[in-house]
């Protein structure tokens, strides 16, 4: 007998809507779907504890000596022919980023046998139920993008939904393909037995910088020798610790048949610019400059935020590679692991600090209007900034580094508050247009010198936020007003 309850009515004109997207057949399979894996799921969360109690007693993190790893003769499944040479991302989704559905509709409060559903699995089985079998007839899919996975455990888990999941559709053994983004430093020891466990549902790995280093702070960052310097000045892809991520993660998936692809180009032109402009000139040749490298290292694509600049892409493309991936490509490396975690030389400046405070209270007032991403200094900013920079700003108040740019100043947790608070007068009057934008701004203020100032702060600030009862009510009421 199912057991499933939405305890939020549809908001008003939505209601055919939420029928169809929550239909008895779609209800049933999310009923089937957590029956299954619920127990492992809350595993994940207990292992997940024990891991980074483990990480910080020992102190010491390792490359697994496996059988997936000393075994030389595998390789992942062979890619469709739309992903042989295009990245897509589809759909993302993660176990630890939100434990709660999400739906572009309204956030509802799911129980699933006396218990709140879990969010990934609500998406996943929703798009699943409704398109699966339609994107597979149309060759098109279903491919997802798997971000926040720590280690092989957990990408063994999802494998082990998308085979249950083609079983219950009727849909053919490989059928999901799912891209992972490697931007845990747990996930960097683990590559080989990553992409063993989604050998057959493997489309590659990505690269995320700014997570990847938020990462490091959050599992090593209460210790001095892993303080991340001002990221703008000292931390970039010729880094030590990150060109040597790089190189592992394209070489490791190329050894077995995967794509490797490179990060995100955030940089944006000018609104109504064609680039033919010499400031749009200057940022596209920053963007042709960062992505050169990336294909010298090998990789097989990145992505691209403003559209205007594919075709510059492409063209730099036809000329340093000219073939439609670099699985040929294959280095002869030697990685230590203290390659991986030996960060930068370099110190804080009062521009950063001011910096990583602007984006972190602006992603938190978009998130709280329902807004995932936003401009701000010639740059799309998202979690992945975000998360950086509050993961710094609570790193500096830690250890109180003396700024660069400011004869004995340190960063304190006063400091801070006074940099929060300019900011956020400055945005009062500047960005905020009404009242109701000006309360959602000093909340977003709020709330972030919570982060910053948390003994032991969220691994993931999305969690925060989704958890948070200040975004749920001000979601609800943008909806309401809306209609």
């Amino acid at each position: 007998m199912s057991s499933i309850l939405l305890l939020q009515s549809s908001p008003p004109k939505l209601e055919d809507v939420q029928r169809k997207l929550y239909n008895k057949g779609a209800l049933e399979f999310l009923v089937h779907l957590h029956r299954e894996f619920d127990l492992k799921i809350e595993q994940l969360y207990k292992n997940r504890v024990q891991r980074a109690v483990d990480t910080k007693s020992v102190c010491k993190v390792d490359f697994k000596i496996s059988s997936e790893r000393l075994d030389k003769s595998w390789n992942v499944a062979p890619l469709p022919t739309r992903l042989q040479y295009v990245f897509i991302n589809h759909v993302r989704w993660c176990f630890a980023s939100h434990k709660h559905s999400t739906s572009f509709i309204i956030i509802f409060a799911l129980f699933i046998d006396g218990k709140e559903a879990i969010g990934p699995l609500v998406d996943f089985g929703i798009l699943m139920y409704h398109n699966g079998k339609k994107l597979y007839e149309a060759n098109s899919g279903p491919y997802f993008y798997l971000s926040k996975l720590e280690g092989a455990s957990e990408a063994q888990l999802w494998n082990e939904i998308f085979v249950w999941t083609q079983n219950k559709l009727g849909l053919p053994h490989a059928t999901i393909k799912a891209c992972v983004l490697i931007e845990n430093i747990i996930s960097t020891f683990e590559l080989e037995e990553i992409l063993f466990a989604l050998k057959d549902h493997c489309m590659g790995l990505n690269c995320g910088i700014w997570d990847y280093c938020a990462s490091i702070i959050a599992k090593f960052g209460d210790r001095k020798e892993f303080l991340l310097p001002d990221r703008n000045k000292y931390v970039n892809m010729d880094k030590k610790f990150l060109n040597s991520y790089m190189k592992l993660v394209v070489n490791t998936c190329h050894e077995r048949g995967a794509l490797a692809t490179g990060g995100m180009a955030a940089a944006m032109l000018k609104p109504g610019s064609d680039g033919a402009d010499d400031k749009s000139k200057a940022i596209i040749n920053r963007v042709l400059e960062a992505k050169s490298k990336e294909i010298e290292a090998g990789v097989d694509g990145f992505m691209v935020y403003d559209t205007r600049i594919v075709p510059h892409i492409n063209e730099l493309w036809k000329k340093t590679s000219g073939t439609l991936n670099q699985l040929h490509r294959i280095f002869d490396l030697n990685i230590a692991p203290q390659e991986l975690l030996s960060l930068p030389s370099g110190g804080v400046t009062m521009q950063g600090l001011k910096h990583n405070v602007a984006v972190s209270i602006l992603f938190v007032y978009h998130w709280l209007a329902g807004i995932g991403h936003f401009f701000y200094s010639g740059n799309i900013e998202d979690s992945a900034t975000a998360e950086i920079s509050r993961a710094q700003i609570w790193q500096w108040i830690r250890f109180s580094p003396m700024l660069e740019d400011s004869q004995n100043q340190y960063v304190t947790a006063q400091l801070v508050d006074k940099v929060a608070t300019n900011f956020a007068s400055h945005a009062h009057k500047n960005l905020c247009r009404s009242s109701a934008e000006r309360k959602r701004l000093t909340a977003a203020k709020y709330m972030c010198l919570e982060l910053f100032l948390a003994r032991n702060p969220p691994e993931f600030i999305t969690t925060y936020l989704n958890d948070n009862h200040k975004f749920r009510t001000l979601h609800n009421k943008a909806l309401l007003s809306n209609l």
